[in-house]
């Protein structure tokens, strides 16, 4: 796929949202009727990836600042961490891409940009770690292809710290 020709931005009202369709019906609903209210309410930061010029929406994510608890780690990663009741993280609530597209690469894409972004606000508001809802087995094993770990309790919860993620990153 030839990404020099879509952007990744923030969700806005001249993105048409209309003919997206990635095969999740939650997901294809989210976006063309909650997104744009979540994002004014400050819920969530829906992102698109659009096909330029005419601002066709081919996928997107949501980001939004959450907690963990320490009991949700493993315990080699939790025993390195402060005793705190709660620890901040970044979560990557939703990731979907046009079925149409799907299978040439711009979920990397996507999932690359979220993790960038997250790293860079992690500088200014910290986040020990970003945090994915997997909404189905398919798409957990595609965040563990990334590398993204298992948390304990949660099985379709999938996690990256963020030390992990500036060095992957670097590369």
């Amino acid at each position: 796929m030839d990404f020099t020709r879509i952007t990744v931005e923030p969700l806005g009202r001249q993105h048409d949202r209309t003919a997206f369709h990635c095969g999740v019906e939650a997901l294809d609903r989210y976006l063309k009727q909650q997104a744009r209210q979540d994002a004014d309410k400050r819920v969530a930061a829906p992102f698109v990836a659009v096909s330029q010029p005419d601002k066709r929406v081919l996928g997107y994510y949501t980001l939004s600042a959450s907690v963990l608890t320490l009991a949700d780690l493993p315990d080699d990663l939790a025993r390195k961490l402060p005793r705190f009741p709660q620890l901040p993280m970044t979560l990557l609530g939703r990731l979907a891409v046009h079925q149409a597209i799907k299978g040439q690469g711009l979920g990397e894409h996507l999932l690359l940009d979220a993790l960038q972004r997250s790293l860079i606000h992690a500088d200014q508001i910290a986040a020990i770690a970003v945090v994915v809802d997997a909404k189905s087995e398919e798409a957990s094993r595609f965040y563990g292809h990334y590398g993204l770990k298992p948390l304990q309790a949660h099985p379709l919860q999938r996690f990256v710290p963020m030390t992990t993620v500036a060095k992957l990153l670097s590369e």
